[in-house]
């Protein structure tokens, strides 16, 4: 009888643990994301005879084609010749040796596939009419977009999240695009992350360009406030793309940093030189300590003022809560860290 009891009580336990975490039970909302191999069947094409390759290509993917051939090698992708020819040319045997390290990397896609269904979920519970689509894995030239939007659902570009122990990602040229402090987040964790932020964008596009500071930094914050709302379970490294140091860093010293930055800064500057400071990619944050301070930090501060005032209002919407005014949101969360 005791044991019975005892198991009752640690399953009561595990089920309140669980509802503390404030994240919706989604189980019962239906989401099927077919998962599209574009890259595959790119790559079978005979270099021998790109134009009926890329004719089979056209019937295989039929709403890819072009956003990839258009968008992201530059070609029209109608005209199979001349130009498009040599271009798709070029591109195929170059990039032969990145496909193949990918193909082995992305062999197996039926975890990516259950990963994005489950973030879909949380989609569709909050916004039960947005329409999913598919997901579209090509290899794109490394300057490509990692994900992105299109008609058919949602493009992924395994260029860059080959493993950031990829030999390519060390290379001079590489770096030049991409950092070290950018490029190793070029891992597979991080692809359901970026497909929810650009989610995030088609839902709510930040309009926060030319606004002062205070506002820059409470409207990026609200996009990861939605982020975190789409992926509850994923640690915030992974959503934020700061190092589990750095985020240790930001919460041991949130107040310090909030300090810092209204003794310093006009927070209703829109200075360019004060924006890039606080908001953007950047190694470290200007002011703070280089080893241990992330880029974006007025991100994560706007993230952390948007918190405040969700729980000031209780119950709020995630539309009233973006549609609120960054202004009235600062009013009201009286954002004070100590």
């Amino acid at each position: 009888m005791k044991k019975t009891i005892f198991f009752l009580l640690l399953g009561f336990a595990l089920f309140s643990c669980k509802n503390k975490s404030g994240a919706p039970d989604v189980s019962g909302i239906s989401v099927h994301i077919p998962v599209e191999r574009f890259d595959q069947h790119l790559f079978s094409i005979d270099t021998n005879d790109i134009a009926s390759g890329l004719r089979k290509l056209q019937e295989q993917h039929p709403d890819f084609y072009l956003d990839f051939m258009q968008n992201i090698l530059g070609v029209s992708g109608s005209d199979t010749s001349g130009t498009t020819l040599e271009i798709t040319r070029e591109f195929l045997r170059g990039y032969a040796p990145v496909q193949q390290y990918l193909a082995a990397s992305f062999k197996n896609t039926d975890r990516l596939q259950q990963e994005l269904e489950q973030a879909y979920r949380y989609v569709k519970y909050y916004f039960p009419h947005y329409k999913t689509g598919k997901a579209v894995l090509f290899t794109g030239p490394f300057d490509a977009p990692g994900v992105a939007s299109v008609n058919a659902g949602i493009a992924i570009g395994l260029q860059q999240y080959a493993g950031n122990d990829y030999p390519e990602y060390q290379a001079p040229v590489f770096q030049e695009m991409f950092p070290s402090y950018i490029s190793r987040r070029f891992s597979r964790e991080y692809i359901v992350a970026n497909c929810m932020k650009a989610v995030t964008e088609e839902l709510f596009p930040d309009r926060s360009a030319g606004k002062p500071l205070i506002e820059q930094m409470i409207e990026k914050g609200k996009q990861w406030y939605v982020l975190d709302r789409f992926l509850p379970g994923s640690p915030d490294s992974i959503k934020t793309g700061f190092t589990q140091k750095q985020l240790d860093w930001c919460s041991e010293n949130e107040g310090l940093i909030w300090a810092y930055i209204i003794r310093n800064e006009d927070l209703n500057s829109l200075s360019p030189a004060v924006l890039q400071t606080y908001i953007g990619e950047a190694p470290f944050t200007q002011g703070f300590s280089q080893e241990q301070s992330p880029g974006n930090l007025g991100q994560w501060i706007g993230w952390q003022i948007v918190k405040k005032f969700a729980a000031k209002n209780a119950g709020i919407s995630i539309q009233d809560l973006m549609q609120t005014a960054a202004a009235t949101i600062n009013e009201q969360a009286k954002y004070k860290p100590k």
